[in-house]
């Protein structure tokens, strides 16, 4: 770092984002992101977005806002848009979090709550997961600070029941409870039904996965007027021109084709049981995953020397140095046959079949 860089980040330590090599074609199965491209309309409308970039995005997103609410049956000021679901989480760290008022959230999750809440000079609390790394709900109850909580989680897989998330959230009624939905779509529940009974609950989604969008880098938080009026506040002191024109025309038209979202979701869901029954019978042991990934790990072969081998055969998983999580790759579920060409590889690898 230089020697003008702030004192106040010298401890700061950066979110490591999934390798994106460029020295070889990889089969790249480390990012979550989708196989499939964002649907047709979704390029058509931004392509016509792109003949007024001459002029500033609207700030209040006016037309995607009105199509996402009445898509999610909410009201046009429960919603927020910004530029992906990570500057929702970053607003959020902001906005309900500070030296008093600390943030809380499982020991093993998305690697970036802890940057943002170093960022943001917040002090936190990693929960540890149960040691089948499922989340013991009572941890949360009452404990007075911003609850993160990723749901399915990350890079586990495990979902909660919105049964579960409500206790969470009305346990604590005093602090907001953000739900991180990045991979809702593959499996699991959404809590948005909750925020009309919760004034406390702030639901973060993103196009980035079932969208085929995260090259777009479009997000969204649902919640009551308040918390999103706190948002806006955040964002209007920072970026309020944060999502660019393209891309909030290209959301509308991702929203618009229903039934494109759902035939790529259950084209990743089924991809994911069949990759699941095949590494089952190659004998790696995997968490139930509601995602658009499998986390698993195999009792003969190092963690890390499975990701290594395959990195070296061009295809690529997420490998996690963590003590807990070192003998297990999240594998991102792609096209069928990338899946295809994952297990054949996994099949060459030294000890997985004995």
């Amino acid at each position: 770092m230089s020697r003008f860089f702030s004192e106040k980040y010298d401890m700061l330590v950066p979110y490591v984002p999934g390798e994106q090599p460029k020295d070889m074609q990889y089969v790249k199965l480390n990012t979550n992101e989708s196989p499939f491209p964002p649907c047709e309309k979704a390029a058509e409308y931004a392509c016509k977005a792109a003949k007024r970039l001459q002029l500033y995005s609207d700030p209040e997103c006016r037309d995607l806002t009105k199509t996402a609410a009445e898509y999610f049956g909410i009201d046009k000021d429960e919603i927020i848009f910004t530029n992906g679901s990570d500057e929702i989480l970053n607003f959020a760290f902001m906005a309900f979090c500070d030296k008093n008022i600390p943030a809380a959230f499982p020991d093993i999750t998305y690697g970036f709550y802890p940057v943002f809440a170093q960022l943001n000079g917040v002090p936190y609390e990693e929960i540890p997961l149960k040691d089948d790394f499922s989340i013991n709900i009572e941890d949360y109850f009452g404990i007075e600070k911003t609850v993160f909580i990723a749901n399915p989680n990350a890079p586990t897989g495990i979902a909660l029941s919105v049964g579960e998330i409500e206790q969470i959230v009305k346990n604590n009624p005093g602090n907001v409870v953000v739900i991180d939905e990045a991979y809702v779509d593959f499996g699991a529940e959404s809590a948005v039904r909750l925020i009309h009974k919760y004034d406390n609950l702030l639901v973060v989604q993103t196009y980035s996965k079932s969208r085929s969008m995260a090259g777009a880098r479009l997000g969204f938080g649902i919640g009551c007027k308040e918390l999103i009026r706190d948002l806006n506040t955040v964002k209007y002191s920072t970026n309020p021109y944060n999502i660019n024109s393209m891309t909030m025309a290209a959301g509308i038209g991702a929203l618009e084709d229903g039934e494109y979202f759902r035939k790529c979701c259950d084209e990743i869901i089924k991809n994911r049981e069949w990759t699941t029954e095949q590494l089952k019978k190659l004998g790696f042991i995997m968490t139930d995953s509601s995602a658009n990934f499998v986390f698993a790990r195999h009792p003969n072969v190092d963690g890390k020397e499975i990701y290594l081998t395959l990195k070296q055969k061009g295809i690529l998983v997420r490998h996690f140095d963590k003590e807990r999580l070192k003998q297990y790759n999240r594998i991102t579920i792609g096209s069928a046959e990338q899946m295809r060409i994952l297990t054949e590889a996994l099949k060459e690898i030294p000890g997985v079949i004995k």
